[in-house]
């Protein structure tokens, strides 16, 4: 049997995104990354390079991507911790990641140069305010890329070198990593790791509103989480219409209904993912979903239920 293929998690967030990554990453073939990495598809990441470098590119815009990329993998990645205490780097191999970097900037840039910094002070022009000179800054020159797939080699080189070289440190051929807005960017995902299963997780967006408002870093109002969860559904539902999923490995599952007959839906998503069975300790139980069910009183409910009907019914609730 030829190896499993890497696998992306995706969801509107709260809907079950971390609980069904971890079960996935106790799959025997399977590593977890343990947390998200950001630097796919975040701002600044790489499929902002990708674009800048390519269907984009002029060089100013250029440039501008590859200092965005150089801050994010050089101080926003090593600098953010999970609730262990670790970071991304440490996570993958602190000297893989390094290495991995280092080999990704002569890649993507094809001159390099320095820029004398601008007078200061009450200097103009090449007289300085004071006795020292000006600094210089220094200058990229963007590499363009028009067979973007060259480029898009260098960026699987990167995600190959970090997340498989974490798996094989696992002991595991190949590996999981979620991030909840991979929902948006599924196109970016394939055309990155082409053989990639991407499982969307859902979750019945009432529940999922409810949840959202007891999380610091979303809205804390009905109407505020409703602003914005709304467009992120919509949005992913006018992709669903029109994408061209045959071919592609996409596997859709509820989180109501893993946990309504968690075994026999466990078997399906591994046989959805070409792996055999496993019995994982992590599970989804209904009294996690349903904990929020009275969160909301009754005319509340009736002002979200108005406000997601149609999302509700698109996504399979009636």
């Amino acid at each position: 049997m030829p190896p499993p293929s890497p696998v992306f998690v995706a969801g509107t967030g709260r809907s079950g995104t971390s609980r069904i990554a971890d079960i996935i990453g106790e799959h025997p073939l399977i590593h977890r990354i343990p947390m998200e990495t950001k630097f796919i598809i975040d701002p600044g990441g790489l499929r902002d390079v990708a674009d800048a470098l390519s269907s984009r590119y002029d060089p100013t815009g250029g440039e501008d991507a590859l200092h965005r990329l150089s801050d994010f993998l050089t101080v926003r990645v090593p600098g953010r911790r999970d609730d262990r205490g670790k970071t991304v780097p440490e996570l993958v191999g602190p000297q893989r990641y390094r290495d991995a970097v280092q080999r990704l900037w002569p890649r993507l840039v094809a001159y390099t140069f320095d820029e004398p910094a601008p007078a200061t002070g009450f200097g103009d022009g090449d007289r300085p305010a004071g006795p020292f000179p000006p600094p210089s800054r220094s200058r990229v020159v963007p590499r363009y890329f028009d067979d973007r797939r060259e480029l898009i080699g260098i960026l699987r080189d990167f995600v190959d070198t970090t997340f498989g070289g974490a798996a094989a440190d696992a002991g595991k051929p190949t590996w999981c990593e979620k991030t909840p807005f991979n929902l948006l960017c599924m196109d970016f995902l394939w055309e990155l790791v082409p053989e990639a299963a991407i499982v969307h997780i859902k979750r019945h967006p009432i529940a999922v509103l409810a949840s959202h408002l007891a999380q610091p870093w979303a809205p804390s109002t009905v109407d505020g989480v409703l602003a914005y969860l709304i467009p992120i559904y919509r949005r992913w539902l006018a992709w669903k219409g029109t994408a061209e999923l045959t071919g592609r490995r996409y596997v859709e599952v509820k989180a109501e209904d893993l946990a309504a007959d968690w075994p026999g839906e466990r078997r399906a998503l591994f046989a959805r993912l070409d792996l055999d069975d496993f019995a994982t300790t992590r599970t989804f139980e209904a009294h996690r979903l349903t904990g929020r069910d009275d969160q909301l009183d009754g005319e509340t409910r009736a002002h979200v239920t108005h406000a997601l009907g149609d999302v509700i019914r698109a996504m399979g609730y009636e």
